[in-house]
């Protein structure tokens, strides 16, 4: 279970990510054996993912982000598809879905053409049948999960 410290130390990570954890028992008024082991907690549990930077695929050349609906081969199953998705570099996320489609793919891609470099990629693996792509023209956010842990909390 989390609590509303934890709360606090995420919030204060997610604002400030380099931040030392003695800086962080400074502003959080806190001791800073509490900080540490609270975000060795969070991490033991998996609440906290990765420490990793968070990359922006526009800024280094891939400024184009596609959401791909495939319905793949269903002999073949999931596995034998992500196995072969993985690796295709430009996809970025891979979730199974209900509905028409099996799969929702993430895409970043260098320009419109480039993007169909990559569905095709994914076309020859021969397990998908079918795709539908969906441009994303704005992101107005993303990977917004504060507020979800915030509210864990209470």
């Amino acid at each position: 279970m989390i609590d509303a410290l934890d709360a606090r130390i995420v919030r204060l990570y997610t604002l400030e990510p380099r931040i030392s954890v003695l800086e962080a028992s400074r502003q959080l008024g806190i001791a800073r054996a509490t900080v540490s082991s609270r975000l060795e907690k969070l991490q033991a549990s998996g609440a906290i993912r990765s420490w990793a930077p968070s990359l922006d695929p526009g800024s280094f050349g891939y400024p184009v982000l596609a959401f791909c609906f495939l319905t793949i081969e269903q002999p073949h199953g999931h596995d034998r598809v992500v196995d072969a998705l993985v690796d295709i570099p430009e996809i970025i996320e891979v979730h199974t879905v209900s509905g028409e489609s099996d799969l929702l793919v993430k895409v970043a891609a260098r320009s419109n053409s480039d993007l169909q470099r990559v569905l095709d990629a994914m076309a020859v693996t021969e397990v998908v049948v079918r795709s539908s792509t969906v441009l994303a023209l704005n992101t107005h956010f993303e990977a917004r999960t504060l507020p979800l842990f915030e509210a864990a909390a209470k």
